[in-house]
């Protein structure tokens, strides 16, 4: 097992994004699974995952950015490292595990965007709390943990103990989650909620995990399990950010065309971060989430191509 490569002693992130690294191949357009063979118009090679993809997001909008987490010493690990490399972004505490093969996704996207999934878990369920960098923790601004749900061997009480951690710190602790697929939502995730600054799930997550359906009451019942910011995300609806007894629904941009969904939670939560590391208010934060979530869900895959300034540009993010 092997670093990427040698520490720095200088560093000083305003993001450390932990959690899970996949490739994703996606496959469109896939309306069913196909009895025999049958063409499709385009079979491409992403970065996945929603920490991979926060952290190339966060660093091609600019913002100071490390990753850790495991993959595998194979070609989808190679890629993924090069990816991040490409983005800017710190990958010396990325792990290459020679024990474990590279998580991967198969997405298949339909003719309206939409997306499902065949999901191998693979490295991202050796990832351990031993594994976290605590040194590299306690520089950074902000610890980004996603998904919750998908890294079986931090999941539960041993995230807790990293986020309480990382607050005893004085970091700033921020929180993803994915789907469940085995259904225990609030049972997993409840240890780890006091320690919480900042929690961004989507809707249906958040309506699995509250039993609530608004957003505000299902904002409002997450409050009531200590967490400190909830920001909710919800696609073409925007997003909905309670800090406290205030709640208000940030509205999304328009689009003339939606390419694909694959990423667009990943998207939004590294717009968020941009802007709240660089000391913005909740609401303009996340009118940049909005912005880039656009951009995702406009081109193909879960990557995000612009810059900063071109997102600022193309969208009146700081608009009143």
């Amino acid at each position: 097992m092997s670093k990427v490569e040698s520490r720095s002693s200088e560093r000083t992130p305003e993001v450390v994004c932990l959690g899970q690294f996949t490739a994703d191949v996606v496959t469109r357009p896939v309306e069913s699974l196909p009895d025999e063979a049958e063409f499709v118009d385009d079979i491409s090679l992403h970065n996945g995952g929603c920490a991979c993809n926060t952290a190339v997001a966060l660093g091609r909008l600019g913002a100071k950015t490390a990753a850790v987490g495991k993959v595998g010493q194979d070609a989808f690990g190679d890629f993924l490292i090069n990816r991040l490399q490409e983005a800017g972004v710190d990958t010396v505490d990325m792990v290459q595990d020679p024990d474990e093969s590279t998580s991967a996704t198969v997405v298949l996207i339909d003719r309206k965007g939409e997306r499902s999934f065949l999901h191998f878990t693979g490295a991202n369920a050796a990832l351990r709390e031993e594994d976290v960098p605590w040194d590299l923790v306690e520089q950074a601004d902000i610890l980004h943990v996603a998904a919750a749900f998908l890294i079986p061997g931090l999941d539960g009480e041993p995230l807790a103990r990293v986020l309480k951690r990382a607050k005893e710190m004085e970091v700033c602790t921020s929180l993803d989650t994915s789907w469940d697929p085995e259904g225990r939502w609030m049972d997993v995730l409840q240890p780890c909620l006091p320690y919480v600054d900042i929690f961004l799930p989507n809707l249906d997550e958040a309506r699995e995990l509250t039993g609530k359906t608004a957003p505000e009451d299902v904002a409002r019942g997450l409050s009531a399990h200590g967490v400190g910011t909830v920001i909710i995300k919800m696609g073409a609806d925007g997003s909905y950010v309670r800090d406290g007894s205030e709640g208000k629904t940030v509205k999304a941009f328009s689009l003339d065309e939606v390419v694909d969904t694959v990423g667009a939670g990943d998207a939004f939560n590294a717009g968020f971060l941009a802007g709240f590391s660089r000391g913005w208010h909740l609401e303009p934060a996340c009118r940049l989430g909005n912005a880039v979530g656009a951009h995702c869900v406009s081109t193909a895959g879960a990557s995000v191509t612009c810059s900063m300034e071109e997102i600022l540009d193309r969208y009146p993010v700081l608009a009143e």
